[in-house]
């Protein structure tokens, strides 16, 4: 049934009192169609639209076979919960597919961003009934795209961090976490929390490298004469040139294996040598112990300690005679055991997850090998660690000795 244009012109009491004038007189005329046009003009209504009226009611008391009022208007509010609910379907079909692992509840911004997508098919009411975001959120947010100044003193701030935050993470090898990042924001003299750092890496979608699992290099050569284990896995010295340790590890190019060799100083975890090779020899160990002799140039007999695992390479008559020439003690850890040189398995491990396996594959050694000169130039110069208090380990040394000439001019 059509429903008229003029329907809601007349109340519900007018309605009803002209179809009670209705069965009242129709006994006075003819027929009741008689009595419908003597009463129609005098209410402002045509003929049908009273006949129309007075059908329902005849349906509504049982005179009449049909859908009575109450029917009706069950059946219109069924059919609009069920148009409701599809629609509320398909939103929330679309919102699966745009939101991705979003979590339990997607970020605003995500959200607002959806709305924009879907508002001209949808209308805004209508998805934030589905999405747990009010209207009022997002005509805020649209007001203050508008008009920044509107914004509230924290989201102003955080449309300030948020490039800052991306530029730190894409200066540092796009591996720095929550932690590292605030750390070196504050280095920078911005003054914020680590949980402000931790909200605005999640909502720009960024995160930091997360070490995967460690592989074993060493091929321990248990014929060759071994000198005892002097470190006891304690490698923190306390002054440059105490203690050094050593270990390599592989990466997989399209030429082939290539081998990677690294001699770090325990105080501040610097990388004071390293080799790239395509042989595990011991030429290519021996290279990165020869730059960091020729770096450092430490003191004969001065008490360094260069400690390593008991692969042949370190194990080797060559290599331990380097080692005595130069007045190095040797030290070497136990069999099997990664912690007996957990801090330079640590240092191939932080290798292999913020440059080899971020920036792989790789073709050949030499891709590779001016990769590691930029990684390395970077972890010893802009790389904070946190065990020598977040700061690069160029510094930390800087900071000894600048402290020791201190202590000296006092002295």
């Amino acid at each position: 049934m059509t429903k008229s244009k003029t329907a809601n012109r007349y109340s519900p009491e007018v309605r009803a009192r002209a179809v009670r004038m209705v069965f009242e007189h129709q006994g006075s005329y003819e027929t009741q169609a008689g009595a419908i046009a003597a009463i129609a003009p005098k209410i402002g209504c045509i003929p049908q639209t009273l006949r129309e009226w007075v059908k329902q009611a005849e349906k509504d008391s049982g005179m009449r076979d049909g859908v009575t009022t109450e029917e009706r208007d069950r059946i219109k509010a069924l059919e609009r919960e069920v148009r409701e609910l599809r629609q509320a379907n398909e939103i929330l079909r679309k919102a699966s597919a745009y939101f991705c692992s979003g979590g339990t509840r997607p970020p605003t911004e995500t959200m607002i961003a959806f709305i924009d997508d879907q508002r001209v098919v949808y209308g805004v009411e209508s998805i934030c009934r589905v999405l747990p975001i009010a209207p009022s959120t997002y005509y805020h947010r649209l007001a203050c795209q508008a008009d920044p100044s509107k914004a509230s003193a924290r989201q102003q701030r955080d449309t300030d961090l948020r490039p800052e935050i991306k530029r730190v993470w894409d200066e540092n090898y796009q591996v720095y976490g929550v932690r590292k990042a605030w750390h070196q924001l504050k280095r920078e003299g911005y003054t914020l929390a680590r949980c402000t750092v931790e909200r605005l890496m999640k909502q720009i979608g960024i995160r930091g490298a997360v070490r995967g699992k460690v592989v074993k290099t060493t091929i321990p050569d248990t014929s060759a004469p071994c000198p005892r284990d002097k470190v006891n896995r304690i490698f923190r010295a306390p002054a440059p040139n105490l203690l050094w340790v050593s270990d390599f590890t592989y990466v997989s190019t399209w030429q082939g294996f290539v081998y990677v060799a690294f001699v770090i100083d325990t105080f501040a975890d610097r990388i004071v040598g390293w080799r790239v090779s395509r042989s595990a020899k011991t030429d290519f160990v021996l290279d990165a112990l020869e730059q960091a002799l020729h770096d450092r140039r430490p003191v004969q007999k001065s008490g360094l300690v260069h400690h390593s695992d008991r692969g042949g390479q370190y194990l080797s008559i060559r290599y331990t005679e380097r080692l005595a020439e130069a007045g190095i003690e040797p030290s070497v850890g136990s069999v099997g055991d990664s912690y007996d040189n957990a801090l330079a398995e640590t240092i191939n491990g932080l290798y292999k997850t913020e440059l080899v396996h971020r920036q792989g594959p790789w073709r050949n050694m030499q891709d590779l090998e001016l990769a590691t000169l930029g990684w390395v130039d970077w972890f010893n110069h802009r790389r904070l660690l946190g065990p020598i208090g977040n700061i690069p380990p160029a510094e930390a040394e800087e900071n000894f000795y600048a402290q020791r000439d201190v202590l000296d001019m006092v002295a």
